[in-house]
């Protein structure tokens, strides 16, 4: 029993990989080729990927919306945890690594149930809202440009169903986000603003947890 959770080594990584991550053979090669990447950090830790298509389960997600892709990890996670009817909205500005990630779901026989969007996701969510999609999809993650944090909430509470969940990565900004400096970006001092409004909104259930750079889960009233 501890009143605090403890902080992970590379060998009680390595034992949390062992035993509580089930990857695809296919997650497995993307992440790793994710880590000779130059941009390897945006990868999400593999206990999120596994999070991630777990509530997909709970839940019985058939739509999923992602805001921000990178090479395709999460997006994959998610797309394995679908039924075959399942649809996922995509999210991403950049051509170069979002081919990574065509070139994994096209392998997975995932393609035909992803649909990439390659804009400012803003310009996408309001797009859906637009289209009439408010309350259809049933999971979001977000996980891109920090200071559209708040932005890319208001549109997912507008998308997700109630009973859906928003997933949010990086709530930690590996700790800068505790005590923000003047000097700090505008996106630590938004992230410390936005996390400390999502406590006390009522229009969410929330819970922040130490996975990956810290993960917020909030369950649509």
């Amino acid at each position: 029993m501890t009143r605090q959770t403890i902080s992970l080594d590379s060998a009680l990584s390595d034992y949390l990989l062992a035993i509580g991550v089930t990857e695809s053979p296919l997650l497995r090669e993307l992440r790793e080729e994710n880590a000779s990447h130059r941009m390897a950090k945006m990868q999400i830790a593999p206990e999120q990927g596994q999070l991630l298509g777990w509530l997909a389960r709970l839940i019985g997600a058939r739509r999923y919306l992602e805001i921000g892709v990178f090479t395709g990890y999460s997006s994959l996670a998610v797309a394995q945890a679908l039924p075959e009817d399942g649809e996922i909205v995509a999210c991403d500005v950049s051509n170069e690594f979002t081919q990574v990630a065509r070139r994994y779901w096209e392998k997975a026989g995932m393609t035909e149930r992803i649909r990439l969007v390659l804009q400012p996701a803003i310009n996408t969510l309001n797009e859906l809202i637009a289209a009439g999609e408010t309350g259809r999809f049933d999971l979001a993650f977000i996980d891109a440009d920090k200071p559209s944090y708040p932005a890319y909430f208001e549109a997912c509470l507008q998308l997700v169903r109630p009973g859906g969940i928003i997933a949010i990565d990086n709530v930690f900004l590996n700790g800068r986000v505790v005590d923000p400096k003047p000097e700090d970006p505008p996106g630590v001092h938004i992230l410390h603003a936005f996390n400390a409004s999502l406590v006390h909104d009522e229009r969410v259930h929330h819970v922040t947890l130490p996975v990956g750079d810290g993960l917020t889960l909030l369950i649509r009233r």
